[in-house]
């Protein structure tokens, strides 16, 4: 019998003392140094914390069973990925609402079937942003894309095979999109993300 419930009721939160802006391009970044004390009256003055927009990352199958794909330089990498549709939130938009419109925007597609898989941080100690999964299915075409973006985009359907084939071709660069493969081509894995999703609060 595992202890990690046990284990979870023991362990706390950290108390924020203080907080103090070291770098502020927004939208796009905030830097901050917060005052933080730990369970055992430790004291740190200075545990960064970066500020990025919470975004939504969708794996959207299309009537047939395609998935929606985009193939795109992206410069954190330094390379073109395959990656899943995926768009910031804007400032107090829902989650769902952001979803559905960057998948038009960027796509051209829509989609009335949705489920929620969950919102995760994206660094564990600096949080950076939440990542909002989302599984869309019965997506159909029904505009040209009007994304205004940076990047050059090319819009791929694949099936679920050629998505696994494209992870031993190292087509993949982000860790987001490797943890939505498995989330929704895992069946077990995905009805317990959407189960958690719809008893959840939402992360902000």
């Amino acid at each position: 019998m595992s202890d990690s419930g046990k284990d979870a009721d023991e362990l706390k939160p950290w108390t924020v003392l203080g907080s103090r802006d070291l770098l502020d391009a927004s939208p796009y970044l905030k830097v901050r140094a917060e005052t933080v004390e730990l369970p055992d009256g430790r004291r740190v003055d200075s545990f960064y914390q970066v500020d990025q927009p919470d975004y939504a990352l969708m794996f959207v199958e299309t009537e047939d069973g395609h998935v929606v794909m985009l193939r795109t330089y992206k410069h954190g990498a330094r390379r073109v990925s395959l990656t899943f549709p995926a768009g910031a939130l804007a400032p107090g938009e829902d989650p769902l609402a952001a979803a559905k419109r960057e998948l038009l925007e960027e796509t051209g597609y829509e989609s009335d079937d949705w489920t929620g898989l969950g919102a995760f941080v994206v660094q564990g100690n600096h949080r950076g942003c939440a990542c909002h999964m989302f599984h869309a299915r019965n997506a159909r075409k029904v505009a040209e894309p009007d994304s205004g973006d940076l990047e050059e985009m090319r819009i791929e359907l694949h099936s679920p095979n050629d998505l696994i084939d494209a992870a031993a071709r190292g087509d993949y660069a982000f860790l987001p999109v490797i943890a939505m493969l498995g989330a929704v081509l895992l069946p077990g894995l995905r009805e317990g993300l959407g189960t958690a999703a719809r008893g959840a609060t939402v992360l902000r």
